[in-house]
């Protein structure tokens, strides 16, 4: 089983609820849709999934190099390692 040791020594970032209450940030500004959100665990950045078109969750990784992300589901607690593929269980 693959290990990840990016989830360690995290601390708490800036909850941006009011930003992703309303959805994808990025998706709005665009006029665009998006299925559902991920957030950084390194700076709070909120960006819509895979499976949806801009992939702005995985964009971010891409440009910042931040490696661990959430979702922010309602009743999900998982994360997400871009650098060693691996799910983490966060409840």
């Amino acid at each position: 089983m693959p290990s990840c040791h990016h989830f360690d020594h995290l601390k708490p970032v800036p909850s941006p609820a009011a930003s992703y209450a309303k959805g994808c940030p990025e998706c709005i500004a665009l006029g665009d849709t998006w299925v559902h959100l991920r957030e950084c665990l390194i700076c709070g950045h909120v960006g819509c999934c895979d499976s949806s078109k801009n992939k702005h969750a995985t964009k971010h990784f891409h440009t910042t190099k931040h490696a661990v992300m959430r979702s922010v589901e309602p009743g999900e607690a998982w994360g997400w390692c871009y650098v060693d593929e691996v799910m983490v269980d966060l409840g």
